[in-house]
């Protein structure tokens, strides 16, 4: 079945359509400039704009990137129709192809250009989802980026705030670890311990019973520990955040004064609060693997002896 006109082939019509209502292909009308004329005003503003612009650079690279991507799409635009014909008859060959490949008795050839088919179809219509995104984004952009002035005096109660805050929450952990530490030190030895002999009782129990036992034992041991050394590791994972977020807040802002206490604040805060193992070592999961690692390595031990 031959295709009467380059706006049917399958291949081309979705974007084609959309060229064709806009004039840049097919017909030259009113659309065309109507389209163009606003696109071209708006790019020029905006150059203007970041040139002469004083905000912060955030906001100057994102201006960048929508007058990029305005030119971008207007340059494509102009350049449709400046070689319009070329364009046209381009595709005209691309229809002339499209019937021979259809007419192929190449049952195989017919299957790819179909599929070919749909995911052309696919991507136009993904690209257009996501332009319309991108321009939403773009406008909705400010609402979420507005930010108040915050003076030097403010900033500065808010900082001692927080170092006061910091502090007591310091000495919070030191009272954890002062009542709990050696505790810690001795269930981490015993969590080994068992850990292993559960592991190699596994290995020589000859009941299906005994083995559904030490692996109920095993299960409970497991994740008693587990759960303790992940939220002991989020403590410490999180106060070395506090330090990250001190530094990404807009402290160059500040007179020197503040400057200097989120400094302070920032010093402190690069040493971790951790709950602690015999006052020695940070209860976290890296430890916790080293743990485990231990274990199966004395348990292979005890295996190999035994056997």
């Amino acid at each position: 079945m031959k295709i009467r006109s380059i706006e049917d082939v399958p291949l081309l019509s979705t974007n084609l359509r959309i060229m064709k209502f806009w004039s840049f292909l097919l017909e030259h009308n009113w659309r065309r400039y109507f389209a163009l004329i606003p696109y071209i005003c708006l790019i020029t503003t905006q150059l203007l704009d970041i040139y002469f612009s004083t905000e912060p650079i955030d906001v100057i690279v994102r201006n960048a990137y929508v007058a990029l991507m305005f030119f971008d799409g207007t340059v494509r635009a102009v350049l449709l129709c400046v070689k319009r014909f070329e364009y046209e008859e381009f595709m005209e060959k691309i229809q002339v192809l499209h019937d021979d490949l259809m007419d192929s008795e190449d049952a195989i050839l017919r299957k790819m250009l179909r599929e070919c088919t749909v995911a052309s179809r696919f991507i136009s219509k993904v690209n257009f989802i996501m332009g319309c995104a991108s321009s939403v984004a773009f406008n909705m952009y400010p609402l979420f980026t507005t930010k108040k002035d915050v003076s030097n005096e403010k900033a500065r109660e808010v900082i001692v705030w927080c170092i006061k805050y910091q502090i007591q929450f310091i000495n919070f952990v030191d009272t954890i670890n002062d009542l709990t530490s050696y505790m810690f030190l001795f269930e981490f030895v015993a969590f080994g311990v068992m850990l292993c002999a559960m592991l190699f009782l596994l290995v020589i129990v000859e009941t299906v019973g005994q083995m559904f036992v030490i692996c109920s034992y095993i299960f409970v041991i497991f994740a008693q520990s587990s759960i303790l050394y992940y939220f002991a590791n989020e403590l410490y994972d999180q106060s070395l955040k506090v330090a990250i977020a001190a530094y990404e807040s807009n402290w160059f802002d500040f007179d020197v004064s503040t400057q200097k206490t989120i400094k302070l604040f920032i010093l402190r805060a690069q040493t971790p609060c951790a709950i602690l193992v015999g006052k020695w070592y940070p209860m976290n999961l890296e430890m916790f693997q080293s743990l485990l690692n231990a274990t199966y390595s004395y348990f292979t031990l005890l295996k190999r002896i035994y056997g």
